[in-house]
């Protein structure tokens, strides 16, 4: 009986300690993109919880969850290698929606969205490879639509009002 037990605990402590287990943010580390838990070596794989969430595999991000102090969703996105991928939306601690885009390779890419905190529209425009790229429109934060920055650009620069 005492054989069974400890080939017990001991298939339960190989099997346990393979798996990822939930920490919190704080708890990581970060070395050559790669992330792993403080004092170790062996990339996390695992989730984090508390006010930063996420999951990671082999040490690198895959989701990412974000919250205010207040509890209020800060953001949240996806990751491919580590690197921003796909839809982003961030938040106002208000709740009240700040930003909305898509990533490709950690890059902003195609149609964005911003709102000043008191609601108005800061931007709406396009992105290609985190430059702006065709029609791009600012507003001030009261409202009014800021000419020197509005127009159309070609990778990032300006060619049109």
């Amino acid at each position: 009986m005492k054989k069974l037990l400890i080939t017990f605990f001991t298939v339960l402590f190989c099997l346990t300690s393979s798996v990822g287990w939930s920490v919190t943010w704080d708890d990581l580390v970060e070395r050559n993109g790669i992330y792993y838990k403080k004092f170790s070596d062996i990339p996390f794989t695992g989730k984090t919880t508390g006010q930063e969430q996420g999951s990671f595999k082999n040490g690198k991000r895959e989701s990412w969850v974000s919250y205010h102090n207040n509890g209020q969703l800060y953001g949240k996105g996806n990751f491919k290698n580590s690197l921003k991928e796909g839809t982003w939306v961030s938040y106002l601690d208000n709740g009240q929606l700040n930003s909305k885009g898509m990533y490709k390779n950690d890059k902003k890419e195609g149609s964005w969205v911003q709102y000043h905190e008191n609601g108005q529209l800061w931007y709406k425009g396009k992105f290609k490879s985190d430059k702006k790229e065709g029609s791009y429109i600012e507003y001030k934060i009261d409202g009014y639509l800021n000419k020197e920055i509005s127009g159309t650009y070609k990778d990032g620069k300006k060619i049109s009002d």
